[in-house]
């Protein structure tokens, strides 16, 4: 499945690496680093950005669906990184 690699900041997919921009890749970290909780679009801005979230969620969005189309097979169906209507984004146990 997924894993990420905090020590060379790879992140692999099925054992094929995957290219993520600095951005992407600590959103999926602070993700998988709280596995299993819901995180709002503020509580991620704020943790990857180090800046107060006013009208961030859209930013998280974009960011949230880049990161989709290149760890999910089907990213309009996620296995991994998943939307809870109304709260924000988790990962599940992987």
């Amino acid at each position: 499945g997924l894993t990420l690699n905090r020590y060379t900041k790879e992140v692999t997919v099925d054992g094929e690496t995957v290219k993520l921009t600095a951005r992407e890749y600590n959103i999926l970290e602070y993700l998988m680093m709280n596995m299993g909780r819901v995180l709002s679009s503020a509580q991620i801005y704020e943790a990857v950005w180090n800046e107060i979230p006013y009208h961030s969620e859209k930013t998280v969005t974009v960011h949230i669906r880049n990161i989709r189309e290149k760890i999910e097979i089907n990213p309009k169906e996620p296995k991994y990184l998943k939307v809870v209507w109304g709260l924000g984004y988790k990962i599940d146990k992987i």
